[in-house]
């Protein structure tokens, strides 16, 4: 009795949360479902015409759509690899001990504190090929023999914004694998050294092993946002099919062409890919990692 007392007192605690959850997240989606088998106008001005899996259907023959997935993947797979990375080599860093460690923690996180528009504009002027700081410096130094249009060129567009992205983010992942690396005891480090263990040989087999679940968190995370990127992307280009990915794809059907039922189809293909991404991560890392 005393534990069916507590479950229904749980979900009684619990039910006001789910009915929020429900409602701002459960029927927008619903609504987004409901009108990909629709073909309409945003502004509903012509009754909608039910059209079943038509504008799925159009959507796997879209080059268009194929264009800005491929787009999205590569700049996924790309950002998220350099930041971890990154973000791993500096959350090593900062979790040591040396004087002003605190400023330093403290100033690494400032790209990150920066909306994403402002830093996403701040960078395409210093990238600018004109007047940006970026090509002076470059042209001053002599590593660059004259000043590059970075954002006008298709092959350096993505590239470019790739390294915005990564200058942003960056402390996001340090930020979370530091959290990982302070729950790791010293008494195991300290047992290492004495059996003579190096440095490298302890990252191996204490460090790593045991900042798998604070790694793997971080990598979702992170896909999860790198897959639904749009901000940095529409700021610094806007819909260029060099960089445009999906979500900018689809908004410039929702609000360009004004397509309600194929904005919201791509709206659930991005939810099914991102749904997937999840899917290959927890598979391919595994359950016992995250325990």
């Amino acid at each position: 009795m005393l534990v069916q007392r507590q479950v229904r007192l749980a979900w009684l605690l619990v039910l006001p949360t789910l009915l929020v959850v429900v409602f701002v997240a459960g029927y927008p989606l619903a609504q987004v479902f409901y009108w990909s088998f629709y073909k309409a106008d945003i502004a509903l001005v012509d009754p909608p015409e039910f059209v079943g899996f038509e504008n799925y259907l159009f959507l796997l023959r879209d080059p268009d759509f194929r264009e800005a997935l491929w787009n999205t993947v590569k700049f996924t797979v790309f950002s998220v690899s350099i930041e971890t990375v990154l973000g791993l080599a500096i959350a090593l860093i900062i979790h040591s001990n040396f004087r002003g460690r605190g400023l330093v923690r403290t100033a690494i996180l400032i790209p990150w504190a920066i909306p994403t528009v402002v830093s996403a504009k701040m960078w395409q002027w210093m990238l600018n090929d004109v007047y940006g700081v970026i090509n002076v410096i470059g042209v001053k130094l002599g590593i660059l023999s004259q000043k590059v249009a970075f954002l006008a060129r298709p092959e350096l567009m993505l590239p470019a914004i790739i390294a915005v992205d990564v200058w942003k983010t960056t402390p996001f992942m340090a930020l979370l694998l530091l959290a990982g690396l302070q729950l790791i005891p010293e008494e195991l480090y300290e047992a290492a050294s004495i059996d003579g263990a190096t440095r490298w040989q302890q990252f191996w087999t204490i460090t790593l092993p045991l900042l798998t679940p604070a790694l793997v968190v971080a990598l979702i995370f992170r896909t999860l946002d790198a897959l639904r990127v749009f901000d940095v992307i529409y700021v610094m280009t806007g819909v260029n099919p060099a960089t445009r990915t999906l979500a900018v794809y689809n908004r410039q059907n929702l609000i360009d062409f004004q397509d309600l039922g194929y904005g919201s189809a791509i709206s659930v293909a991005i939810l099914i890919i991102t749904f997937v991404f999840v899917i290959l991560y927890m598979r391919s890392i595994g359950r016992e990692a995250l325990r």
